[in-house]
């Protein structure tokens, strides 16, 4: 996600909500100094200054501290995405998104880190809710239309996909017959199969 992406609810407000600052022991070997609220925005300075990986490692330490912030859930999430943990990502978009089903955001995010993985049907249905939520967001529906588009050529509505072609799969033979002389066989290891 790029840096103007991030839309949710929470970017501008404390991580435990009106100001409220979480004292948090630090200062052990690994452990970050500074309390709840410190630890989320330094994460997103990190992530901002495109450091997704060191992001997400302060943030997940804010969300342990703070499970039902939504704004150091959705900062987190934003960092795995950049970093490539999107199953994390999926996760933690899916738990704003539940806490708050009209945080058009949290539903971009998850779909968009849903077809990461791969899992286009989810994608479209909560980049559909974006987009329904936010229809000016030119993001969110070019991000729809590459999921549908995903979607229709894996079911064939372009024709058959060709050899080389992401998600292209060899038809299989049906049976030992059809399949014809295993690679490799020549045509004299075939005759002596037959006569044995």
């Amino acid at each position: 996600m790029s840096e103007g992406q991030g839309q949710g609810q929470g970017q501008g407000q404390a991580a435990g909500g009106a100001g409220e600052r979480q004292p948090v022991a630090g200062g052990g070997a690994g452990e970050p100094q500074g309390d709840v609220y410190e630890w989320f925005r330094r994460g997103q300075q990190l992530l901002a200054a495109g450091h997704p990986a060191a992001a997400e490692q302060l943030l997940a330490r804010a969300v342990a501290a703070e499970p039902e912030s939504k704004s150091i859930r959705e900062a987190l999430a934003r960092a795995q995405y950049d970093a490539g943990s999107y199953a994390g990502a999926v996760e933690n978009f899916r738990a704003v998104a539940q806490a708050d089903p009209s945080d058009d955001y949290a539903q971009f995010g998850w779909g968009i880190a849903a077809a990461r993985l791969g899992d286009f049907e989810t994608s479209v249905k909560h980049l559909a809710l974006a987009v329904a939520m936010r229809p000016e967001a030119d993001h969110y529906r070019a991000a729809l239309r590459q999921t549908r588009a995903t979607l229709a050529a894996r079911a064939g509505a372009y024709g058959p996909l060709q050899p080389g072609a992401p998600g292209y799969v060899p038809a299989q033979a049906e049976s030992a017959e059809d399949a014809g002389p295993l690679p490799g066989a020549t045509d004299e290891s075939i005759d002596e199969e037959d006569q044995a």
